[in-house]
């Protein structure tokens, strides 16, 4: 089966809100152009279309029929979408690609954060016959992970401080992030708490924005880039939804889809975390040492648009190789409450 490689990649500017429509067609058309002006292709070149987002989100049913109006009527598509984050729609676009289905393929993601109460609507992930009826705050779960780990000593709230100064610092290299700008530790502890123990900055802001990634066979990417970057690996794994029947402070699924993957030799990370504790429970998962540059361009922490951020982790990962920064990268994305679903694929250059 053909290498697939990341050819292209681009985002919407992260932002609190847009007054777009919840279909994310304003955020989508520009970023299409964007990836065709930096790879040369257009329309008429894609094979398979697959997009990511939720009707939940935008509060109608099959929303996504309408975002395929930033791809146009003609000509025809051959289109697919997961209600999901996009990070796993670009999984079915590279199993369309690997299978010799297409050589080409455009993956989407878009989410209209700002639309609804996001807290509330994320309360529909939850068990739906035990949990969900009770509106479960997700900010509120994620505190009662992030209080297990205090409480068992596998991190502090300085350390949590740590993460959200250094994801900050590293968003100011990066345009489409929402916040950024250099912050100190101590101010940071002083903030009052927002959810106990998390304070603002331990969050993933609320967030509108959008994410575009071209994929080719490795044939045709070495005739559209100069550096592709090959996904080597891809894995996904699933922790039961239920809270009480796992440890919260562990994440098995993404243990068990690092060790499917060859990460030797990996040179930096993006993770997706919403909340700071979470970006350490997922270093310690996939074994990530000092070494490893984790979150170069902020990560969620500094603009988390739902249904694109885990995509935007995969691309921000692939830029590393395009640019020729890196030889070996990781990307990680995840779905579900306090990391229940975790994707993680390996991108390297084409050799």
């Amino acid at each position: 089966m053909p290498d697939v490689a990341v050819v292209g990649f681009a985002q919407a500017p992260n932002v609190r809100s847009t007054p777009g429509t919840t279909n994310g067609v304003e955020m989508l058309v520009p970023i299409f152009a964007e990836v065709f002006e930096r790879t040369g292709l257009s329309k008429e070149d894609i094979g398979f279309w697959c997009s990511g987002s939720s009707d939940y989100l935008a509060g109608r049913a099959f929303s996504f029929i309408a975002a395929v109006d930033a791809i146009g009527a003609f000509p025809p598509i051959h289109e697919s979408h997961v209600e999901m984050d996009a990070a796993w729609a670009l999984y079915e676009a590279w199993l369309k690609i690997r299978m010799g289905e297409v050589e080409t393929a455009l993956v989407y993601g878009f989410g209209k954060s700002s639309a609804g109460q996001l807290r509330r609507v994320l309360a529909l992930q939850m068990d739906p016959y035990v949990v969900a009826p009770l509106w479960p705050d997700s900010v509120s779960v994620a505190g009662i992970q992030a209080r297990l780990g205090l409480e068992a000593g596998l991190w502090s709230e300085k350390d949590l401080a740590e993460v959200a100064a250094r994801s900050r610092a590293d968003a100011a290299g990066n345009p489409a992030a929402q916040f950024s700008g250099t912050v100190e530790v101590a101010d940071l502890l002083d903030s009052p708490y927002f959810a106990d123990p998390l304070r603002a900055h331990d969050i993933a802001p609320v967030t509108d924005g959008a994410a575009v990634l071209v994929l080719a066979s490795a044939e045709r990417a070495a005739d559209l880039v100069d550096s592709p970057a090959v996904i080597t690996g891809i894995e996904h794994r699933v922790d039961s939804p239920a809270l009480g029947v796992r440890d919260l402070t562990r994440s098995p699924s993404t243990v068990a889809a690092g060790q499917a993957l060859d990460l030797d030799g990996v040179e930096l990370a993006e993770l997706h975390a919403p909340f700071t504790h979470q970006e350490l429970i997922l270093r310690d998962a996939l074994g990530l040492g000092e070494q490893v540059r984790i979150n170069p361009s902020g990560g969620v922490l500094t603009g988390n648009p739902m249904f694109s951020a885990g995509l935007a982790r995969i691309g921000e990962a692939a830029n590393r190789i395009l640019d020729g920064s890196a030889r070996k990268t990781l990307a990680h994305a995840t779905s579900g409450p306090v990391l229940q679903q975790n994707l993680v694929a390996t991108l390297e250059v084409l050799s």
